[in-house]
Protein backbone atom coordinates (compact mmCIF):
# COMPACT_ATOMS: atom_id res chain seq x y z
CA UNK A 1 0.00 0.00 0.00
CA UNK A 2 1.38 3.66 -1.20
CA UNK A 3 -0.01 6.93 -1.02
CA UNK A 4 0.27 10.88 -0.82
CA UNK A 5 0.58 11.55 2.66
CA UNK A 6 -0.60 15.26 4.12
CA UNK A 7 1.61 15.17 7.39
CA UNK A 8 1.28 18.78 7.60
CA UNK A 9 -1.59 21.72 6.37
CA UNK A 10 0.98 23.34 4.07
CA UNK A 11 -0.36 22.71 0.80
CA UNK A 12 0.11 20.47 -2.44
CA UNK A 13 3.92 20.44 -2.65
CA UNK A 14 4.67 18.84 1.18
CA UNK A 15 2.40 15.71 -0.20
CA UNK A 16 4.75 12.70 0.41
CA UNK A 17 4.25 10.06 -1.62
CA UNK A 18 5.46 6.72 0.12
CA UNK A 19 4.18 3.32 2.01
CA UNK A 20 1.24 3.10 4.00
CA UNK A 21 0.94 0.33 6.30
CA UNK A 22 -1.04 -3.04 5.03
CA UNK A 23 -3.97 -2.41 7.41
CA UNK A 24 -7.02 -4.58 8.05
CA UNK A 25 -10.80 -3.27 8.02
CA UNK A 26 -12.13 -2.76 11.41
CA UNK A 27 -16.20 -3.21 12.55
CA UNK A 28 -17.91 -1.64 9.59
CA UNK A 29 -15.14 -0.77 7.19
CA UNK A 30 -13.56 -1.95 3.82
CA UNK A 31 -10.56 -1.71 2.21
CA UNK A 32 -10.47 -0.83 -1.50
CA UNK A 33 -7.71 -1.19 -4.23
CA UNK A 34 -8.17 2.21 -5.85
CA UNK A 35 -8.19 2.24 -9.25
CA UNK A 36 -9.23 5.70 -10.05
CA UNK A 37 -9.84 9.04 -7.78
CA UNK A 38 -10.67 12.50 -8.76
CA UNK A 39 -9.87 16.28 -7.35
CA UNK A 40 -12.58 18.22 -5.73
CA UNK A 41 -12.16 21.71 -4.70
CA UNK A 42 -12.15 20.53 -0.59
CA UNK A 43 -9.19 18.25 -1.60
CA UNK A 44 -7.36 21.48 -2.31
CA UNK A 45 -8.47 23.42 0.88
CA UNK A 46 -8.35 20.44 3.03
CA UNK A 47 -3.93 20.15 2.94
CA UNK A 48 -3.75 24.07 3.20
CA UNK A 49 -5.69 23.81 6.88
CA UNK A 50 -8.59 25.38 5.12
CA UNK A 51 -11.64 22.83 5.22
CA UNK A 52 -14.24 23.39 7.64
CA UNK A 53 -13.10 20.12 9.43
CA UNK A 54 -8.97 19.21 9.73
CA UNK A 55 -8.70 15.13 9.35
CA UNK A 56 -5.85 14.07 12.82
CA UNK A 57 -2.16 14.10 10.63
CA UNK A 58 -1.13 12.07 8.81
CA UNK A 59 -3.91 11.42 6.06
CA UNK A 60 -4.22 10.60 2.81
CA UNK A 61 -6.74 13.22 1.17
CA UNK A 62 -8.59 12.14 -1.72
CA UNK A 63 -11.99 12.64 -1.07
CA UNK A 64 -14.15 10.85 -4.52
CA UNK A 65 -12.67 7.30 -5.45
CA UNK A 66 -13.31 4.05 -7.34
CA UNK A 67 -11.78 0.54 -6.90
CA UNK A 68 -12.34 -3.08 -6.09
CA UNK A 69 -13.22 -4.27 -2.78
CA UNK A 70 -10.53 -6.64 -1.10
CA UNK A 71 -11.20 -6.98 2.31
CA UNK A 72 -14.46 -6.73 4.58
CA UNK A 73 -14.61 -5.86 8.41
CA UNK A 74 -16.83 -7.41 11.10
CA UNK A 75 -21.11 -6.21 10.76
CA UNK A 76 -20.68 -5.85 6.46
CA UNK A 77 -23.29 -7.01 4.88
CA UNK A 78 -23.77 -5.27 1.84
CA UNK A 79 -20.15 -5.37 -0.04
CA UNK A 80 -17.81 -8.25 -0.84
CA UNK A 81 -13.98 -8.92 -1.70
CA UNK A 82 -14.14 -8.49 -5.21
CA UNK A 83 -16.83 -5.94 -5.37
CA UNK A 84 -16.51 -2.78 -7.66
CA UNK A 85 -17.28 0.68 -5.70
CA UNK A 86 -17.74 4.35 -5.72
CA UNK A 87 -16.44 5.63 -2.62
CA UNK A 88 -16.19 9.16 -0.78
CA UNK A 89 -14.17 9.60 2.07
CA UNK A 90 -10.91 10.32 3.05
CA UNK A 91 -7.49 8.44 1.30
CA UNK A 92 -8.23 8.49 -2.70
CA UNK A 93 -4.91 9.62 -3.55
CA UNK A 94 -3.03 5.87 -3.06
CA UNK A 95 -3.31 2.61 -4.10
CA UNK A 96 -5.11 1.24 -1.26
CA UNK A 97 -7.97 2.86 0.81
CA UNK A 98 -9.74 1.87 4.27
CA UNK A 99 -13.32 3.74 3.93
CA UNK A 100 -16.62 2.74 6.30
CA UNK A 101 -19.04 0.90 4.54
CA UNK A 102 -21.56 2.97 4.59
CA UNK A 103 -19.70 5.57 2.33
CA UNK A 104 -18.73 2.16 -0.79
CA UNK A 105 -21.62 1.54 -3.26
CA UNK A 106 -21.85 -0.68 -5.20
CA UNK A 107 -21.45 0.13 -8.89
CA UNK A 108 -23.64 -1.05 -11.30
CA UNK A 109 -21.63 -2.72 -14.66
CA UNK A 110 -22.41 0.16 -17.04
CA UNK A 111 -19.90 2.56 -15.70
CA UNK A 112 -16.45 2.46 -15.58
CA UNK A 113 -13.85 3.36 -12.76
CA UNK A 114 -12.62 6.39 -14.14
CA UNK A 115 -16.90 8.12 -14.57
CA UNK A 116 -17.43 6.35 -10.88
CA UNK A 117 -14.34 8.53 -9.40
CA UNK A 118 -16.01 11.30 -10.70
CA UNK A 119 -19.62 10.79 -9.60
CA UNK A 120 -20.65 9.89 -6.38
CA UNK A 121 -19.19 12.75 -4.49
CA UNK A 122 -19.88 15.91 -7.29
CA UNK A 123 -23.40 14.11 -8.06
CA UNK A 124 -24.76 13.20 -4.94
CA UNK A 125 -24.05 16.21 -3.62
CA UNK A 126 -25.85 17.96 -6.60
CA UNK A 127 -28.35 15.88 -6.49
CA UNK A 128 -28.98 16.49 -2.26
CA UNK A 129 -28.78 20.21 -3.23
CA UNK A 130 -31.47 20.74 -5.92
CA UNK A 131 -33.69 17.90 -5.38
CA UNK A 132 -33.80 17.45 -1.11
CA UNK A 133 -32.44 20.80 0.13
CA UNK A 134 -34.09 22.87 -2.64
CA UNK A 135 -37.71 20.88 -3.07
CA UNK A 136 -36.65 21.97 -7.40
CA UNK A 137 -39.88 20.66 -9.21
CA UNK A 138 -39.88 20.66 -13.25
CA UNK A 139 -40.41 23.92 -14.88
CA UNK A 140 -38.92 26.08 -12.16
CA UNK A 141 -35.33 28.24 -13.79
CA UNK A 142 -32.39 27.18 -11.92
CA UNK A 143 -29.32 29.49 -11.96
CA UNK A 144 -25.60 28.02 -11.84
CA UNK A 145 -22.98 29.32 -10.57
CA UNK A 146 -19.39 28.08 -11.52
CA UNK A 147 -21.23 25.78 -13.78
CA UNK A 148 -18.45 24.71 -15.62
CA UNK A 149 -16.84 23.19 -12.51
CA UNK A 150 -16.70 19.33 -11.05
CA UNK A 151 -20.34 19.85 -8.70
CA UNK A 152 -21.61 22.69 -11.47
CA UNK A 153 -21.65 20.59 -14.14
CA UNK A 154 -23.27 17.87 -12.55
CA UNK A 155 -25.87 20.48 -11.28
CA UNK A 156 -26.48 21.73 -15.28
CA UNK A 157 -27.21 17.84 -15.83
CA UNK A 158 -29.22 17.00 -12.99
CA UNK A 159 -31.13 20.11 -12.89
CA UNK A 160 -32.31 19.59 -16.92
CA UNK A 161 -33.11 15.53 -15.70
CA UNK A 162 -35.26 16.83 -13.39
CA UNK A 163 -37.19 18.77 -15.93
CA UNK A 164 -35.88 22.46 -14.87
CA UNK A 165 -35.02 25.06 -17.59
CA UNK A 166 -30.64 26.10 -16.23
CA UNK A 167 -29.10 28.82 -16.77
CA UNK A 168 -25.41 28.42 -16.46
CA UNK A 169 -22.94 30.93 -15.10
CA UNK A 170 -19.26 30.45 -15.74
CA UNK A 171 -16.31 33.12 -16.05
CA UNK A 172 -15.46 32.67 -19.47
CA UNK A 173 -17.12 32.14 -23.05
CA UNK A 174 -15.26 28.77 -23.53
CA UNK A 175 -16.93 27.69 -19.83
CA UNK A 176 -20.18 28.69 -21.19
CA UNK A 177 -19.65 26.66 -24.63
CA UNK A 178 -18.95 23.83 -22.62
CA UNK A 179 -22.10 24.45 -20.24
CA UNK A 180 -24.31 24.54 -23.39
CA UNK A 181 -22.89 20.83 -24.42
CA UNK A 182 -24.08 19.47 -20.96
CA UNK A 183 -27.57 20.93 -21.71
CA UNK A 184 -27.70 24.54 -20.33
CA UNK A 185 -30.70 26.44 -21.52
CA UNK A 186 -29.03 29.60 -21.50
CA UNK A 187 -25.49 30.80 -20.22
CA UNK A 188 -23.92 34.10 -18.43
CA UNK A 189 -20.13 34.72 -18.81
CA UNK A 190 -19.93 36.97 -15.49
CA UNK A 191 -16.00 37.61 -16.20
CA UNK A 192 -17.76 39.82 -19.16
CA UNK A 193 -21.48 40.40 -18.07
CA UNK A 194 -23.66 41.71 -15.51
CA UNK A 195 -25.12 38.77 -13.29
CA UNK A 196 -27.80 40.90 -12.59
CA UNK A 197 -28.73 42.76 -15.42
CA UNK A 198 -28.75 39.12 -17.49
CA UNK A 199 -30.52 37.36 -14.76
CA UNK A 200 -33.48 39.89 -15.73
CA UNK A 201 -33.09 40.05 -19.35
CA UNK A 202 -33.24 35.77 -19.24
CA UNK A 203 -35.89 36.03 -16.39
CA UNK A 204 -38.04 38.24 -17.37
CA UNK A 205 -37.67 40.19 -14.36
CA UNK A 206 -38.48 37.73 -12.13
CA UNK A 207 -35.44 35.73 -11.85
CA UNK A 208 -34.56 32.33 -10.75
CA UNK A 209 -36.10 29.73 -8.20
CA UNK A 210 -33.45 28.09 -7.04
CA UNK A 211 -29.56 29.47 -7.04
CA UNK A 212 -26.66 26.80 -6.71
CA UNK A 213 -23.75 28.44 -5.43
CA UNK A 214 -20.49 26.69 -4.79
CA UNK A 215 -18.37 30.02 -5.77
CA UNK A 216 -19.61 32.65 -2.66
CA UNK A 217 -17.70 35.48 -2.92
CA UNK A 218 -18.37 38.52 -4.77
CA UNK A 219 -20.71 36.74 -6.92
CA UNK A 220 -23.31 35.80 -4.35
CA UNK A 221 -24.86 39.28 -3.13
CA UNK A 222 -26.24 39.88 -6.86
CA UNK A 223 -27.16 36.47 -7.25
CA UNK A 224 -28.85 36.63 -4.19
CA UNK A 225 -30.82 40.15 -4.88
CA UNK A 226 -31.79 38.70 -8.02
CA UNK A 227 -34.03 35.48 -6.89
CA UNK A 228 -37.47 35.12 -7.47
CA UNK A 229 -40.23 35.08 -4.86
CA UNK A 230 -39.93 32.36 -2.65
CA UNK A 231 -36.58 31.49 -3.88
CA UNK A 232 -34.14 28.94 -2.80
CA UNK A 233 -30.46 29.88 -2.07
CA UNK A 234 -28.28 27.13 -1.99
CA UNK A 235 -24.74 27.44 0.22
CA UNK A 236 -22.83 24.78 -1.30
CA UNK A 237 -19.09 25.93 -0.82
CA UNK A 238 -16.61 28.99 -1.32
CA UNK A 239 -14.57 27.94 -4.57
CA UNK A 240 -14.23 31.66 -5.04
CA UNK A 241 -12.39 32.09 -1.27
CA UNK A 242 -14.68 34.17 0.47
CA UNK A 243 -17.25 33.49 2.84
CA UNK A 244 -20.27 36.14 1.40
CA UNK A 245 -22.03 38.75 4.43
CA UNK A 246 -25.51 38.64 2.54
CA UNK A 247 -27.80 41.55 3.70
CA UNK A 248 -30.62 39.50 5.48
CA UNK A 249 -33.27 42.14 4.79
CA UNK A 250 -33.33 40.62 1.09
CA UNK A 251 -34.33 37.45 2.34
CA UNK A 252 -36.82 39.42 4.26
CA UNK A 253 -38.16 41.12 0.84
CA UNK A 254 -38.25 37.97 -1.42
CA UNK A 255 -39.38 35.89 0.82
CA UNK A 256 -36.54 33.75 0.16
CA UNK A 257 -34.64 30.85 2.00
CA UNK A 258 -30.55 30.47 2.36
CA UNK A 259 -30.10 26.50 2.56
CA UNK A 260 -27.54 24.94 3.31
CA UNK A 261 -26.17 21.58 1.84
CA UNK A 262 -23.05 19.54 3.18
CA UNK A 263 -23.67 15.76 1.53
CA UNK A 264 -20.74 14.53 3.81
CA UNK A 265 -22.76 14.84 6.53
CA UNK A 266 -26.12 13.99 5.06
CA UNK A 267 -24.61 10.21 3.91
CA UNK A 268 -23.82 9.60 7.71
CA UNK A 269 -26.70 10.89 9.20
CA UNK A 270 -29.44 10.31 6.39
CA UNK A 271 -27.97 6.65 4.88
CA UNK A 272 -31.43 5.68 3.69
CA UNK A 273 -32.70 9.05 1.29
CA UNK A 274 -28.76 9.13 0.26
CA UNK A 275 -28.36 5.43 -0.96
CA UNK A 276 -31.93 5.98 -2.92
CA UNK A 277 -30.28 9.12 -4.36
CA UNK A 278 -27.56 7.02 -5.79
CA UNK A 279 -29.71 4.57 -7.35
CA UNK A 280 -31.60 7.59 -8.84
CA UNK A 281 -27.99 9.15 -10.39
CA UNK A 282 -27.25 5.56 -11.56
CA UNK A 283 -30.97 5.32 -13.19
CA UNK A 284 -29.88 8.39 -14.73
CA UNK A 285 -26.72 7.80 -15.78
CA UNK A 286 -28.08 4.22 -17.80
CA UNK A 287 -30.58 6.20 -19.40
CA UNK A 288 -27.50 8.96 -20.42
CA UNK A 289 -29.24 12.17 -18.63
CA UNK A 290 -25.86 12.49 -16.92
CA UNK A 291 -22.04 11.38 -17.25
CA UNK A 292 -19.14 12.99 -15.49
CA UNK A 293 -17.23 15.09 -17.69
CA UNK A 294 -14.28 14.44 -17.54
CA UNK A 295 -11.36 17.48 -18.35
CA UNK A 296 -8.05 15.44 -18.08
CA UNK A 297 -6.84 11.76 -16.64
CA UNK A 298 -3.28 11.72 -15.31
CA UNK A 299 -1.66 9.04 -13.46
CA UNK A 300 -1.69 8.81 -9.85
CA UNK A 301 1.73 9.92 -9.55
CA UNK A 302 0.86 13.28 -10.68
CA UNK A 303 -1.21 14.74 -8.34
CA UNK A 304 0.48 17.90 -7.91
CA UNK A 305 -0.21 18.34 -11.50
CA UNK A 306 -4.10 17.97 -11.06
CA UNK A 307 -4.14 19.98 -8.10
CA UNK A 308 -2.30 22.89 -10.07
CA UNK A 309 -4.93 22.73 -13.15
CA UNK A 310 -7.11 22.77 -10.79
CA UNK A 311 -5.90 26.05 -8.49
CA UNK A 312 -5.33 27.72 -12.27
CA UNK A 313 -9.57 27.43 -12.67
CA UNK A 314 -9.31 25.96 -16.38
CA UNK A 315 -11.07 22.75 -15.45
CA UNK A 316 -13.71 21.29 -17.23
CA UNK A 317 -16.01 18.76 -15.13
CA UNK A 318 -13.31 16.91 -13.29
CA UNK A 319 -9.95 16.12 -13.43
CA UNK A 320 -9.19 11.98 -12.56
CA UNK A 321 -6.24 10.21 -10.98
CA UNK A 322 -5.67 6.59 -11.94
CA UNK A 323 -3.23 3.94 -11.04
CA UNK A 324 -1.67 1.59 -13.33
CA UNK A 325 -3.38 -1.72 -13.88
Amino acid sequence: MQGWRCETLTGVNDLRWGPLPQTEPGPGQVRVKVAAASLNFPDLLIVEGKYQFRPELPFVPGSEYAGVVEAVGEGVAHLSAGDRVACAGHGGFGTHALVEARQAVPLPPAIDFKDAAAFLFTYGTSLHALMDRGALKAGETVLVLGAAGGVGSAAVQIAKAAGAKVIAAASTPEKCAFCRTLGADETIDYGREDLRAALKALTGGRGPDVIYDPVGGALAEPAFRSIAWRGRYLVVGFAGGAIPALPWNLALLKGAAVVGVFWGDFLKREPKVAQADIRQLFTWYAEGKVKPAIDTVLPMSQVRDAYARMGSRQVLGKVVLVNAG
